[in-house]
């Protein structure tokens, strides 16, 4: 009785092209363009996609994704802002609302139907008899704020500060965590210039939001142990720069300043374990404290 001749395993997903390569993780047959090189021998698709699936994503030293230091995040709230800028002068009626208009010496633009509609004001009388702002229920206007400017030469001043300083904080604390600092900063500078300023003060700018940034910047070298010496100087200049210059407000740049320095620590401090959480839940006490002080303040501007 004869011997049947031995068979030649094909590939499992071409099963008409011969091959004796095996996968090393699963043994199947696999032909040339299915191999995969490995770090030994070489592996089919599955399990090159299964391995991928079960390695761990690359963290931050806080826990983000490692994402961050592409800067998508910086660079988009940059493009949001222009974008703001452009709609602002295609919006205005005045003709001064890229530059020629009030504060910095007559550089920075005047108003524009879209500042008026977006920035922070308390509560105020406009000329057609309504009465509008924040009291008033308008509370977008704490958010809309930080993406408008009072011309070009303001943009460009925090447009500057945003892309110096939050490349390096979206690359320390991932994409969503420095989304969030962004924000509440911002946020809380608002709210603060709402809550100390004259009811029918408005004032927009990003710059709450960038003062954020310089505090976590500072908070977040201290954690990393890094030298925070060329950091002082330009946080000391800038808020110089905030009290001798008229026109801008005080209260919204420290608020941001505090906000973006609670939230950091918040980020920077919080325990290894259920880090996500507590970093989570420290963001929403501090969103409940913003939303305190605009209760008490509607409050008080209200008859």
């Amino acid at each position: 009785m004869s011997e049947s001749p031995p068979t030649t395993p094909v590939c499992y997903r071409h099963p008409g092209r011969e091959t004796y390569v095996r996968c090393t993780r699963c043994d199947r047959p696999i032909c040339p363009e299915c191999m995969r090189d490995a770090s030994v021998g070489h592996q089919c698709p599955e399990c090159v996609s299964e391995g991928r699936r079960s390695v761990r994503p690359a963290r931050t030293a806080f826990g983000g994704g490692a994402a961050g230091r592409q800067g998508y995040v910086t660079k988009a709230l940059i493009s949001l802002n222009v974008l703001m800028m452009l709609l602002s002068i295609a919006s205005d009626r005045g003709g001064d609302s890229a530059a020629g208009g009030s504060g910095f010496g007559g550089l920075m633009g005047g108003s524009t139907p879209l500042t008026e509609w977006g920035a922070v004001l308390g509560r105020a009388l406009f000329p057609d008899g309504t009465i509008q702002g924040v009291a008033e229920g308008e509370w977008y206007r704490l958010l809309t704020a930080m993406f408008l400017h009072y011309g070009v030469v303001h943009l460009l001043l925090n447009m500057w500060a945003l892309w110096v300083l939050g490349r390096s904080l979206e690359a320390a604390l991932g994409p969503l965590r420095f989304l969030a600092l962004y924000l509440i900063a911002g946020l809380g500078g608002n709210v603060a210039a709402y809550f100390f300023s004259a009811p029918n003060a408005a004032t927009a700018g990003a710059s709450t939001a960038v003062f954020g940034l310089f505090a976590a910047l500072f908070v977040i070298m201290r954690r990393l142990g890094r030298d925070t010496s060329a950091v002082v100087p330009i946080l000391v200049v800038n808020l110089v720069f905030t009290f001798a210059v008229p026109g801008i407000s005080i209260a919204g740049h420290l608020g941001g300043l505090v906000a973006g320095a609670l939230m950091a620590l918040v980020l920077a401090y919080a325990p290894r374990m259920r880090r996500s959480t507590f970093q989570a839940a420290g963001g929403v006490v501090i969103m409940v404290a913003l939303l305190a002080l605009v209760l008490v303040r509607t409050a008080d501007l209200l008859p």
